[in-house]
């Protein structure tokens, strides 16, 4: 029984026979957190506070369990779980089972008899509560104890850890004894279900440790992922520590340090969580993010926030658990739970054997003696699937022998040569290099790589860090090439099969992103980096060239479909010239659609699917058609004219009927929409206009289009200042989205409007009662006589509270469209569309177009306005009091 610095329990002891024992021992609870929190913010030793705590609650128990005299019955009181390992950060649940063998007190006297087990139980729990405990415990006896850990792997885990605080020694030895391995959860079992418990437990976190938002403690790479070895390990070599394994020499002494410091990091980051959210709190959210990083000494540089400093430490720490998780469990399975399996080793060649259907070397020096065997054993991997992995003690080898991979190592020709063939196999590529990431090998070969591990981007928009964002784009350029996979993307797929050489889309993929973090463009330094290493690989000047191309312009495809009309012709000659034909635009849309599907669960919607496709099938177009005949306005407007007027009298609806209607309509509108699209907005036009009932009411029709995965909202109706406003505030209040608007004023006094909306999972509403109940609000409100710009309070979500981008915006001319470009970046609110829209009124300021990207807590749309005679508006003065109004109003505070 280890005393404590935090109590003097025989001082206290003397108190409560003077005095309340709550009076006493109340004070003593909150003075334990008072000094243990001036010692934490001192730069107090984390383990002793942490163990400190767990023998300052033990010495208050015992008070407890004395001054009610417990002491004196046939029970004991036992620490379980975290707190039986003698670890309590401040907010911790103390854990604690109670023991006892009085068969009365299933069935108490009523009214229960005050001096019985079970009155003193009650008063027991009670006084913990009164003290300022929050006590979290279970009243069984042994057999009961032995029937719930039998039926429960989580239960017997507990008592794993159990500990004797005070009470019947003979009840604890008892339970110690019928919980053993000889009665119940034999040790295979038990690791089995375990490892079964992390594999299900990685699911919830969609199997990485690398999201925005981590739990320290559940997460993958995590402390469960400590624990879960201390487990297994103690119950097969009955040990109370991790320490005591090396001596079995199931962990070596280096293993051992490295998983103490990540225990410490995070117990570190744990303690000082709980002290600023004042209760249990393990999720590593935006909220605290930046707290910590300046608690723990971060500050902001040329190249990262301190945030991003701090969180790159907390993401190499867990990718580190996870490797010494990795090694630990599988050394644990091949020496004991398969140890009785009779297997002979298969030579697969000179260095390597499978042996269990894992891939191990033939000697320990195999690596010292061929180092580019380093290398190797993952394209053996990958051309035999049927391996499952490789051995543990192989993966210490190449932990251990690592450092050989330098410049020298780097220019071997064996090398580059096996690089590059990982890199032409069919299957196996993405699995590979996640292990030679998770070894630590792929940054050790590719220098500029290891700049990227574990460094986060502080944004809502990129859910991963850069590296596992890097693997996950690697992987889905792969799954390009999987049949069983073709109807997520079939273009994509379609046009991966006609790549000549599909290894430079990887090392595309590759080198992507690799110069973040460094300042400066980072697709400029990524494009270098990716030049030097395939000059390095000796490709041909032409690949160098590509693969070079495609990381400088790796961005380019997606802003243009984003955020530029693509139904400008010119739009498109201008980004079919940067393509130069169409091998390049093939390899930069795979690589595109990859990047974008890499970044975040959620990012990817049939609304971007389409406006790629779109763009790509344009660009195809133009470039078969020939750069130096580049299609102009007037013979796009000329071909969509056709092609929509073929639907139509299709549909038995007579030339003079919509031509009428489109000699109102401006250049514009058959520039911008599909011929399809025209031809079903002139159906329910002139449908309206033969309706006399309706004819002075808004026409308002929302439909899905399910060709452009998004919802179109149609509205034609008599001029009115605040459409936009009025459409985009009804949108904002019921949590739905636009992402593209389009205003065309005609010549009759009358405007047409499309809008396309999404949901707030970025998804298209699809719902014919949804898409009614739409039309109905905006027809009401559009309808209403009066006009009142109506914020209604809606919550700003959480993270977003947490990022604050100062409002940017700047101006452009399109002199050959007549229009005057509003680019501006801020902070994603509710409402912004609206509150835009009303300033536009307030400085008779027409849109014309409005394309809306929202990157996680930042948006960056594009407006296309103009004076409401549609001219250009070039007044400088105008432009500036226009652009301080808008930044006055978003950058107001809610």
């Amino acid at each position: 029984m280890m005393p404590s610095s935090l109590i003097n329990v025989e001082q206290l002891a003397r108190q409560i026979k003077e005095q309340s024992v709550i009076k006493v021992l109340k004070p003593a609870v909150a003075n334990i957190a008072k000094q243990q929190q001036q010692q934490f913010e001192s730069g107090g030793n984390i383990a002793y506070l942490v163990h400190e705590r767990a023998h300052a609650i033990d010495g208050i128990l015992r008070l407890c369990w004395q001054h009610l005299q417990l002491d004196k019955e046939n029970a004991v009181i036992i620490a379980v779980g975290g707190y039986g390992r003698n670890e309590l950060h401040p907010h911790s649940d103390i854990d604690f089972l109670i023991v006892h063998n009085d068969p009365c007190l299933d069935s108490p006297a009523e009214p229960p008899d005050p001096e019985c087990l079970h009155s003193k139980l009650h008063d027991f729990i009670t006084l913990l509560w009164d003290i300022g405990l929050q006590p979290g415990h279970a009243v069984r006896t042994v057999a009961q104890c032995v029937q719930e850990a039998r039926a429960d792997v989580t239960v017997i885990t507990n008592l794993i850890e159990a500990r004797l605080i005070t009470g019947a020694t003979q009840l604890f030895e008892q339970l110690q004894k019928q919980i053993s391995p000889k009665y119940i959860w034999p040790i295979q079992q038990f690791a089995r279900a375990k490892i079964q418990e992390q594999a299900d437990r990685y699911r919830k976190f969609n199997d990485t440790a690398y999201n925005l938002e981590p739990n320290i403690k559940e997460s993958p790479g995590g402390l469960r992922d400590i624990q879960l070895i201390g487990w297994i390990a103690k119950r097969y070599f009955h040990v109370r520590t991790l320490k005591e394994l090396i001596g079995y020499h199931f962990i070596s002494q280096e293993e051992y340090e490295q998983l103490e410091q990540a225990k410490i990091f995070l117990w570190k980051v744990r303690f000082a969580l709980h002290n600023i959210k004042k209760r249990c709190e393990d999720r590593l959210l935006f909220d605290y993010q930046r707290s910590l990083a300046g608690q723990f000494g971060y500050q902001d540089n040329e190249e990262k926030l301190a945030v991003e400093q701090f969180m790159s430490k907390y993401y190499q720490t867990v990718m580190e658990i996870e490797r010494l998780n990795e090694i630990l469990l599988q050394y644990f399975n091949e020496m004991i739970i398969d140890k009785a399996v009779e297997e002979h080793p298969v030579r697969l060649n000179r260095r390597f054997v499978a042996y269990k259907n894992y891939i191990a070397t033939t000697n320990p020096n195999i690596f010292a003696l061929y180092p580019f065997a380093l290398l190797e054993i993952f394209l053996i991997l990958a051309q035999n699937p049927q391996l499952k992995g490789i051995r543990a003690s192989t993966i210490r080898q190449i932990r251990q022998y690592k450092y050989l991979i330098d410049d020298t190592f780097r220019k071997d020709l064996r090398c580059r040569s096996i690089f590059m063939e990982l890199l032409r196999q069919k299957q196996g590529i993405t699995t590979q290099f996640r292990r030679m990431n998770r070894y630590g090998v792929l940054a050790a070969y590719i220098p500029a790589f290891e700049k990227i591990v574990g460094q986060m981007q502080h944004d809502l928009y990129h859910a991963y860090t850069v590296d596992e964002h890097t693997l996950k784009v690697l992987r889905n350029v792969r799954r390009l090439s999987v049949d069983k996979f073709a109807h997520e993307l079939p273009l994509a797929h379609q046009i991966f099969a006609t790549l000549p050489k599909p290894e430079l889309l990887y090392l595309a993929a590759l080198f992507h992103d690799i110069g973040k973090g460094r300042g400066g463009n980072h697709s400029v330094l990524g494009a270098r980096d990716a030049e030097l290493f395939c000059q390095l690989h000796e490709l041909s000047s032409r690949d160098i060239r590509l693969v070079t191309w495609l990381v400088k312009m790796h961005l380019e495809m997606s802003s243009t479909a984003q955020r530029k009309d693509i139904g400008d012709p010119k739009v498109i000659h201008d980004f079919a010239m940067q393509m130069h034909d169409a091998v390049h635009l093939d390899y930069l849309y795979l690589l595109t659609v990859a990047d974008i599907r890499g970044t975040s669960p959620t990012v990817w919607n049939s609304w971007k699917d389409s406006l790629l496709i779109e763009l790509y099938n344009l660009t195809r177009h133009a470039l078969n058609k020939g750069l130096d005949h580049p299609i102009e306005q007037q013979e796009k407007i000329k071909q969509t004219r056709q092609a929509a007027g073929q639907i139509l009298q299709s549909h038995h609806i007579i030339a003079r009927q919509y031509t009428s209607l489109w000699d109102k309509l401006p250049k514009d509108y058959f520039l911008q929409q599909h011929a399809e699209d025209i031809a079903w907005h002139s159906e329910q036009i002139i449908r309206y206009q033969s309706d006399t009932d309706r004819q002075h009411d808004p026409m308002v029709i929302s439909h899905y289009l399910a060709q452009k995965g998004s919802t179109e909202v149609l509205i034609f109706m008599s001029q009115k200042p605040h459409i936009f406003t009025i459409v985009a505030s009804h949108i904002a209040q019921m949590r739905m989205n636009i992402i593209e608007a389009n205003t065309y004023r005609m010549q009759d006094s009358c405007i047409l409007h499309t809008y396309h909306i999404l949901d707030d999972n970025e998804q298209a509403i699809t719902e014919p009662e949804a898409l009614q109940a739409i039309s109905k609000r905006l027809q009401q409100a559009l309808s209403a006589p009066d006009f009142k710009l109506d914020h209604k309070k809606i919550m700003l979500p959480r993270a977003l509270k947490q990022f604050s981008i100062p409002t940017q915006i700047e101006f452009s001319e399109d002199f050959e469209n007549n229009m005057t470009i509003m680019h501006l970046t801020a902070n994603n609110r509710p409402f912004l569309l609206s509150k835009i829209g009303h300033i536009f009124i307030q400085h008779k300021i027409h849109l014309i177009n409005a394309r809306i990207s929202t990157f996680g807590e930042k948006v960056e749309d594009v407006f296309y306005i103009s004076n409401p005679d549609n001219s250009l508006i070039t007044d400088f003065e105008q432009l500036t009091h226009l652009k301080q109004a808008i930044i006055d109003v978003l950058d107001e505070k809610p």
